[in-house]
């Protein structure tokens, strides 16, 4: 991937950094103008156009970040941890691998901790079951809530205190309840009328201020006097009565909520006449503590008592691994300060100025995150040693507190799942339908023939050929591209329409209904033809009606034909699988969903009165809010409702705003903290969910193979030619000896008496020579990529990367041939050639040679520049993979995802519905957001009426109609770059966040769905991973016994 990365963009003139120019390229200017820059061949920056000329000193004082290979590896790296530091700035090639990585690299990365995580938490099950064979038949030692204890007593009801009892805490009459469910309504009150409290932008709501504060009045009124009775009442308890049991109710969970809820509010109207200035920050607070008392709810889901038992259960993990990431937090943070507190960089040094600071951005590191990328060649290790360890250091304790969460909850709310709803399809005859009915129904539903399933086929060719042009269309150029093929796709989707409405009568799913009117209203508005229906009218009414409302909309309405990938779910289950892995885990997840919501509720309010007075941090202008100058992060937490999605953000283990003060600080410390029980449960849950309906659906299937995990076909015949002889050569008894000779030579021999295998002093040297020799290439190619060292050795023929490539290419070709020559005697190649060209070690082995190949080929013909031969050059890293040969991974990986091939068929399904479905709300949504608008400096950011200026237009079209070629859109400009942006946002990362306001309602969604989403691939991975290596590693301590 780095080396593929440096080819997309090793010229991109937005990847210059000059961020660490010396001084004397901005005596006259305030920045560089990166865009005058020059790149030439070789990959050396030219900044003199810019104002920034190289010296003797300073011979590139700007470069691409993307020079060599060597410097590509340090931000690949970033974004296979899924870190995506210069996602704004990558060109089209770059934002395609952007995807790649994002969408499939998350999972392979995932394997390493997954499986140090799974081995921690193997040893501490271990460790958890010798503990409890230790103490089973002794008696726990546990506290007893007094809260739990009332229901023993009945309080007695001719006096005050016992009906108050009975009313209160007995709850035993219909009064008592309907005051439970009053006292919750005010809880919910109480929070939202602090949302709306922070609203100060809204003239209607400024009016509202005064009737809030009248509300969370009487709510403290009531609030207090609730807890006033509810503290004289539970005396009636005698285990309540005298100061011990006073104390000891009061200290329950409950109470303590209720105190800490309305004792703040007191003390403000006490101390405000003697604080006055403070009388505003002390009003925010104390209502913020009103809406503590969401906890009340507590009673309901007993989450939070969960995860006190889970920390409790595991306290002895948790303090090992705890101790060593601060141990490990303090290290990195001394290490990263001495390396980068004289950064070039400002705003870097400015980050490492001392350890405190250091130790903020190194917590956020260890989490997982990069906010900061421009690193010295020393902090650029430490960081990736950093990645690698965070995911090790921080997964386990995410492991520790999921499983341990799961397993609690799960065993105190057990699950049954619901039975099995619908009519079996493949038994059910409609005595009804007629046999036009039941033709119609089964040719649209690939039955009964070949046609019938080769119509089924085309369905899911032209929904995949209209999302692609629908999406194509949306750039600049090709707004009437394919329009032919979407003709056609409508002529035939509608065709589909119409069959399936008329073989309605056949169909099971509409079995229950016995007039066929009544069948086919029910399938008219039946999810799938409301699809079927957004997806094609609007195409007929904007053709019958040109120049109509309709047509006039067109750009949105063309997002409408994007809903046909929604017809793919009636073929592979997935998004119609989410109400079943709902009913299956809804328990589980009430209760963790409860501490998610509740939580995110209560760290939006910390950070919005973090931050909602913060002026000190400064950060990018954002005119769609207001601010075009002096911008704070006041800005992005002006009130409740703007706090929530960037808390949710946060909350998810993404950081993209850093511009913290010291108290903003200290909350995300415990954000970061709370992320890991917060997030990592519900995903987990939802995984689980999905992983056990997908695999019961199965189960049948795959137990009546009688195979291992992940075996194919060519497992299977492997198999079966165990003890089989290798087959004769056509050219007699000499062929086979030179076949079983060479074969000897590459792979080794087995020992016929000990069945061991072994090589020849001569099959060991070799298999050396091209260990080296692979070695070497790959440095040959990441040296070459080096502009410095390119440039010495020159382009001459004859030069010493040409001489060398020649010769491997030489070897490798040699290698290759007799390879196929030896194959009909490799039962690893299945006895066949073929077999062998057409493998994983087959197809890298051609690709090592076949490229110089065409390169000589087409420089012979005259067809070769510079750089198209660098691209044919850098295919030879490709030899990295013959590596392969001496350690097994990508073969392994390759039955992982077959073994991993239903739930991840599903799962596909439905992360690309919600990938291409929010790529298009986020398109639609921010394509025109001026936060993202970019305008050349002779263009002023605000204007007058008759001269506007950049940020005066409602889209950057108009814009540019006013001042042609001077404005344009950074992120969002079409659905590929939006598909770009959301396969980042789906991964965790959020490279861009300042949205309108219906781009953070879809970020919100993301936030809750993309990491459920995103857990699920890689929690099936890693299951399957572990069922493949285990099947290997018992098959070869089989072999080893043998």
């Amino acid at each position: 991937m780095s080396s593929f990365f440096y080819l997309a963009e090793r010229l991109n003139p937005s990847m210059i950094y000059c961020g660490a120019a010396p001084a004397y390229c901005l005596e006259n200017q305030t920045s560089i103008d990166t865009s005058l820059c020059e790149i030439d061949s070789w990959g050396v920056v030219d900044c003199t156009a810019a104002g920034c000329p190289p010296t003797s000193d300073y011979h590139e004082p700007c470069w691409n970040v993307y020079r060599s290979i060597v410097s590509s590896s340090f931000w690949t790296l970033m974004e296979l941890f899924g870190e995506f530091p210069l996602v704004s700035q990558h060109s089209v090639g770059g934002q395609l691998l952007g995807t790649i990585t994002a969408v499939f690299a998350c999972a392979v990365f995932a394997l390493p901790a997954g499986i140090f995580g799974s081995g921690f938490e193997s040893e501490i099950a271990k460790r958890r079951q010798d503990k409890s064979c230790i103490m089973e038949g002794s008696e726990s030692s546990g506290f007893v809530e007094v809260q739990s204890i009332h229901h023993d007593v009945v309080g007695d009801p001719s006096t005050l205190r016992g009906s108050l009892y009975n009313f209160l805490h007995l709850q035993t009459t219909t009064l008592s309840t309907l005051f439970e469910i009053f006292m919750n309504g005010f809880i919910v009150g109480t929070t939202v009328v602090f949302m709306m409290s922070t609203v100060t932008s809204s003239n209607a709501l400024a009016r509202l201020h005064g009737s809030f504060r009248l509300f969370q009045l009487i709510a403290v009124m009531l609030f207090s006097l609730e807890y006033i009775l509810l503290m004289y009442s539970a005396t009636e308890n005698p285990k309540c009565r005298g100061r011990g049991g006073m104390v000891a109710y009061a200290q329950d969970f409950f109470r303590t909520v209720d105190l800490l809820s309305i004792l703040p509010y007191w003390i403000m109207v006490i101390l405000s006449p003697i604080l006055p200035n403070k009388h505003i920050a002390l009003l925010n607070f104390a209502e913020f503590c009103l809406i503590l008392r969401l906890f009340r709810f507590e009673k309901y889901s007993q989450a939070f008592r969960t995860f006190d038992d889970v920390i409790r259960d595991n306290l002895d993990v948790l303090t090992v691994t705890g101790f060593s990431a601060v141990l490990l937090w303090i290290l990195f943070s001394s290490i990263l300060y001495l390396t980068e507190r004289n950064n070039p960089d400002e705003e870097m040094a400015n980050h490492y100025k001392t350890v405190p600071n250091a130790m903020w951005i190194t917590l956020l590191n260890l989490s997982g995150e990069c906010p900061l990328a421009y690193y010295s060649s020393v902090g650029k290790i430490i960081v990736g040693i950093i990645g690698l360890f965070a995911t090790a250091i921080f997964g386990v304790p995410i492991g520790v507190l999921g499983a341990g969460f799961e397993e609690i909850v799960t065993s105190q709310n057990e699950d049954a799942p619901d039975g099995e709803a619908g009519v079996d399809s493949s038994s059910f005859e409609s005595p009804s339908a007629n046999s036009f009915q039941v033709a119609c129904y089964e040719f649209v539903n690939g039955m009964g023939s070949k046609s019938a399933y080769y119509f089924e086929v085309s369905i899911y060719v032209l929904i995949g050929a209209t999302v692609t042009i629908g999406v194509i269309q949306t750039i600049d150029g090709y707004g009437d591209a394919f329009s032919p093929v979407e003709l056609i796709a409508v002529i035939v989707f509608t065709v589909e329409y119409v069959m399936r409405f008329v073989g309605v009568g056949a169909d099971p799913e509409f079995a229950n209904e016995s007039h066929g009117i009544l069948k086919r209203l029910k399938f008219v508005i039946s999810f799938y033809s409301v699809v079927d229906l957004m997806a094609i009218v609007p195409y007929y009414v904007a053709a019958a009606m040109p120049g109509s409302w309709v047509d006039q909309h067109d750009e949105y309405f063309r997002m409408l034909r994007l809903l046909r990938l929604l017809k793919l779910d009636k073929y592979v289950p997935s998004i119609t699988l989410i109400d079943d892995v709902i009913r299956l885990k809804r328990r589980v997840l009430v209760v963790s969903c409860f501490a998610a919501a509740t939580l995110w509720i209560l760290f939006a309010g910390l950070m919005y009165l973090a931050e909602h007075q913060d002026h000190s941090m400064g950060i990018d202008n954002l005119p769609l809010y207001g601010c075009y100058e002096n911008c704070s992060m006041s800005v992005r937490y002006e009130n409740m409702f703007t706090s929530i999605p960037l808390t949710g953000i946060h909350l998810t283990g993404d950081f993209p705003m850093i511009e913290y003060d010291g108290f903003g600080r200290i909350i995300l410390f415990f954000v970061v903290i709370a992320a890991v029980g917060v997030v990592a449960i519900p995903s987990g849950v939802i995984a689980s969910g999905f992983s056990e309906i997908v695999n019961s659906k199965h189960r049948s299937t795959d137990n009546n193979q009688g195979n291992n995990a992940g075996d194919d076909w060519f497992d299977i015949k492997y198999r079966q030619l165990e003890g089989c002889p290798a087959p004769h050569s056509a050219f007699g008894f000499t062929v086979d000896s030179w076949q079983y000779s060479v074969k000897a030579y590459l792979d080794g021999k087995v020992d016929e008496g000990t069945g061991k295998h072994y090589r020849t002093p001569f099959s060991k040297v070799g298999r050396a020579f091209f260990f080296v020799l692979i070695v070497t290439n790959v440095l040959a190619i990441i040296l070459e990529s080096v502009p410095e060292i390119d440039r010495s050795v020159g382009n001459e023929k004859g030069n010493f990367f040409d001489v060398f490539e020649a010769w491997s290419v030489f070897f490798f070709t040699i290698d290759y041939i007799l390879r196929l020559f030896s194959a009909r005697k490799s039962r690893e190649a299945l006895y066949s050639p073929w077999v062998y060209a057409t493998t994983f070690f087959g197809i890298v082995d051609l690709l090592t040679v076949a490229p110089w190949y065409i390169q000589m080929l087409l420089s012979s013909m005259g067809r070769m520049n510079g750089d198209e031969a660098k691209v044919f050059r850098i295919f030879r890293i490709f030899r990295v993979l013959q590596l392969e040969d001496f350690l097994v991974a990508f073969s392994k990986l390759d039955n992982v995802y077959r073994a991993s091939k239903d739930v991840l068929k599903a799962t596909g399904l439905m992360a690309i519905i919600i990938w291409v479905g929010s790529s298009a709300l986020f398109f639609l949504f921010e394509q025109n957001n001026p936060n993202f608008r970019e305008c050349d400096d002779s263009v002023p950011v605000v204007g007058t009426e008759m001269h506007p200026g950049c940020y005066d237009f409602e889209s950057t079209m108009e814009c540019n109609e006013f001042y042609p070629g001077m404005c344009s859109q950074s992120a969002f400009i079409n659905m590929p770059n939006a598909m770009f942006y959301v396969a980042v946002f789906l991964g965790g990362e959020w490279g861009v966040v300042d949205f309108t306001w219906q781009g953070k309602l879809v970020c919100m969604f993301l936030c809750i769905a993309g990491i459920a989403l995103y857990s699920i691939p890689v929690g099936t991975l890693f299951d399957s991973f572990g069922a493949v290596v285990g099947l290997s590693e018992e098959e070869e301590d089989e072999e080893t016994e043998k």
